[in-house]
């Protein structure tokens, strides 16, 4: 459950860097907001990750996209299949492509690493209380890229849609439009949980994606690939 911005309770964050120097400066900029935020833990790849939520868990990760080589975004999902917590990729790519990727993967959002530290701070508030953060100029630069494109601009607005959807409401998406004829009772049971689960997160999921009843989930999963379970 995300936190609101004003709230009283620390939010707690995993960095994760395979820089030691901009490690240890993200920890002294973080550690400086005690009691508002504390950092929990530090890793430098994949596998440092996935070991430190095997028993700690974090409100935030603020993933480096460039781990001495290979892309965090190649592993964000199964990431977000195994924690909670909202995901905050911290970048030096400017390439607005990648930045809406990373959002499409489920990422939360996206800061530039050059940004002054006040802005990083607030992309971390935001992201913990369920916002998406996209940075600016980057958005600038994809509405500037897309203005002569509709088609394209339309696509957009449908992934900035379906980048609000949680981990798990996506699996309810796919799950839906891979058995469309199943009663509630059997999609609640293959994803593990109970019919009154199952029908908060559809509320939640027409709201999002501005649809109306299972019949259009279930073309627009197809439409836009959502309908593979995770």
């Amino acid at each position: 459950m995300p936190h609101s911005l004003e709230s009283n309770k620390p939010i707690r964050i995993l960095l994760v860097d395979d820089h030691r120097s901009l490690l240890w400066g993200l920890e002294r900029l973080i550690e400086g907001e005690k009691p508002r935020m504390q950092v929990i833990g530090k890793a430098s790849n994949k596998m440092e990750v996935f070991a430190f939520l095997t028993t700690e868990k974090p409100d935030v990760i603020l993933l480096d996209l460039d781990l001495n080589g290979e892309s965090s975004l190649d592993f964000l999902e199964e990431l977000l299949q195994k924690t909670l917590a909202r995901v905050l990729v911290l970048t030096a790519e400017q390439d607005p492509a990648i930045h809406q990727r990373a959002i499409l993967n489920g990422a939360s959002g996206v800061v530039l690493k050059n940004k002054d530290t006040e802005e990083i701070l607030r992309a971390i508030k935001y992201v913990n209380a369920g916002e998406i953060w996209f940075d600016r100029a980057a958005t600038t630069r994809l509405l500037r890229s897309l203005n002569a494109a509709p088609a394209m601009i339309k696509e957009s607005a449908q992934l900035s849609k379906i980048a609000t959807l949680t981990p798990k409401e996506r699996q309810v998406v796919a799950a839906m439009a891979l058995i469309p004829g199943a009663r509630n009772k059997a999609v609640a049971d293959r994803l593990s949980m109970s019919e009154h689960t199952l029908r908060n997160h559809l509320t939640c999921i027409y709201a999002k994606l501005e649809l109306e009843n299972r019949l259009e989930l279930c073309m627009y999963a197809i439409e836009h690939k959502l309908n593979e379970l995770k």
